[in-house]
């Protein structure tokens, strides 16, 4: 997963007008390429998005005339250019993997998590870095769902606790000598521990404060089945619920707005969504949202069948919270259908044009840029799938 850290990329979408920002998603995907040493084989795009086209023409033209581009080690990747309007949904719902979590209730910038002024919160732990160099547990459980999650933090006070035993046991110069060879390592596993208890109990905190189990069910409901009667009347139940955050009911009017664009009350749920405490400026992100991303501006296939990607899905673990399956882990983005198909040669040229070079190597290697933004949900699915 990299980023270029462009605040606000989404603009790009509905206009081209902002030319530096737009030279600057180019780059970024210059030097991904440049720092990876790969040249594409083949260049390829999101059809129904003329800023995807226009991002991998530019792409391929730079490419073309900068003689930095000469690698030869081997077949190089197939370069696909999506636009994220084609899955707006994805960004809008709740997650259950740790750093996902950790984004979207906490802040994660540059590595960096501020706890200050949460409950309970010790000086310590006011601010704290996540980083998979660093942070050897962080690395092995950044993409843990949230029970497992929950496991493998006691799991790690545990060990803490055996070491806290077996330092008590100092009765002799040669114990206190072999102490101080351990003691760097001792507090930085003190460190540690310390650290992701507290990010876990606030996390934790805010599930049940903010009802988050409740609004993930709907949502996962709304981006994943077509039951009208029964969404329509859980949606408007959940915007009366004074727990739930003027945020999460937003994002749940938004999605109930996008699935049923044609079909649905939207009014009514923009009016519900004001009366629940949204503001009516953020209440009008509705209509905003599809314009941006609605059934007449994004590809096809959004709500259509999930095909190999929904099959996919049920091989993937399924989130456990307190032993209790549950429907919280059931979306997979459009993404993740794309990739099944280019990875297996049926990837629609019309679809998905191709601007340069022949056809692409059997299961080739593939860098998505997704111009407008990617999320934690489709790194999590993409490191799945390459663990895979």
């Amino acid at each position: 997963l990299f980023t270029i850290n462009q605040r606000n990329a989404i603009r790009l979408s509905n206009s081209f007008a902002d030319n530096e920002m737009f030279l600057r998603n180019v780059q970024g995907v210059l030097s991904v390429l440049l720092a990876l040493k790969k040249q594409p084989s083949q260049i390829r795009y999101q059809g129904s998005s003329s800023l995807a086209r226009q991002t991998a023409n530019e792409i391929h033209t730079r490419i073309q005339a900068d003689g930095i581009f000469h690698f030869s080690r081997g077949e190089g990747p197939v370069l696909l250019i999506l636009d994220r309007r084609d899955d707006p949904v994805t960004p809008l719902l709740s997650q259950w993997t740790y750093q996902a979590m950790v984004h979207q209730l906490l802040g994660l910038h540059g590595n960096r998590v501020s706890l200050k002024g949460r409950p309970n919160v010790v000086k310590d732990n006011e601010e704290v870095v996540l980083s998979c160099t660093q942070d050897g547990f962080f690395a092995k459980h950044q993409y843990a769902n949230f029970g497992d999650l929950g496991a493998a933090i006691k799991g790690l006070l545990d060990d803490y606790q055996k070491q806290v035993q077996l330092n008590e046991k100092i009765t002799s110069i040669e114990d206190m000598q072999n102490f101080i060879k351990r003691f760097p390592a001792f507090k930085s596993q003190s460190i540690n521990v310390s650290k992701h208890v507290a990010i876990m109990t606030e996390l934790s905190r805010l599930v049940d404060t903010c009802s988050l189990m409740d609004v993930a069910q709907l949502e996962q409901e709304l981006a994943c089945n077509d039951e009208h009667s029964s969404q329509f009347r859980d949606l408007m139940e959940m915007l009366s619920n004074p727990r739930v955050k003027p945020a999460d009911k937003l994002r749940s009017g938004l999605l109930y707005a996008l699935r049923y664009e044609g079909n649905g009350n939207v009014e009514a749920v923009k009016a519900r969504m004001i009366d629940g405490g949204v503001a009516p400026e953020q209440a009008q992100l509705v209509d905003l949202l599809l314009k941006y991303g609605g059934q007449n501006k994004r590809g096809p296939g959004l709500y259509g069948e999930r095909g190999l990607a929904a099959r996919m899905a049920k091989g993937l673990k399924s989130l456990a919270i307190d032993g209790v399956e549950n429907v919280y882990s059931q979306h997979v983005p459009l993404l993740m259908r794309t990739l099944d198909a280019i990875r297996q040669g049926k990837l629609s040229e019309k679809d998905y044009p191709v601007i340069s070079g022949g056809s692409a190597a059997g299961r080739p290697q593939v860098v998505v840029y997704i111009v407008g933004g990617v999320t934690f949900e489709e790194a999590v699915k993409v490191a799945e799938l390459n663990a895979s």
